[in-house]
């Protein structure tokens, strides 16, 4: 069990350094890459929900302390957390060693998988980029950042996956 744990601060402490010292660092315009959301997607399924939920809370803190961000990150990965209850409930099979899954392409299927992570991402990115422009840009830019930046974590996200299962 400790190894396990230490396995997660290890990818905790990944993600949120390639978040924080490379990929805030990159201009694309419209698009961002929040890789750092494939965490909390990747959780064990039998995780409690408040654990998940703060630990929510210090990843996206994490994000906040690289980005200079008051909290916006923590909000949108905690809203982000507080579904994937009822969407591990709707995706995950169904079957007795539920709770000791691991979400990935492997236990749920590339299909399933996708779709879990496509709603995963798009309510972290929803809640993240109406938060952080909602008071200055018009609604056609915040759904373009929502839809790219959902596009671009996705790609990454699923090459990332592809490459762990082979």
């Amino acid at each position: 069990m400790s190894a396990n744990i230490f396995k997660y601060i290890l990818k905790f402490v990944f993600f949120v350094l390639l978040q924080g010292l490379i990929l805030n660092q990159i201009d694309l315009g419209y698009i961002h890459f929040y890789v750092y959301i494939i965490f909390l997607i990747t959780l064990p399924c039998n995780i409690s929900r408040e654990l998940v939920l703060f630990i929510a809370f210090l990843l996206g803190l994490s994000i906040d302390v690289f980005s200079n961000t008051f909290g916006i990150h923590a909000f949108a990965t905690v809203f982000a957390a507080f579904f994937r209850y009822y969407l591990l409930q709707i995706f995950a099979p169904k079957d007795d060693r539920r709770e000791e899954l691991v979400p990935s392409i492997t236990t749920f299927g590339l299909g399933t998988f996708f779709k879990y992570c496509c709603l995963m991402v798009i309510i972290h990115h929803a809640v993240l980029f109406t938060l952080d422009y909602a008071s200055f840009s018009p609604l056609w830019f915040i759904l373009v950042q929502i839809v790219l930046s959902s596009a671009a974590t996705l790609l990454v996200l699923m090459i990332a996956e592809r490459i762990k299962t082979k």
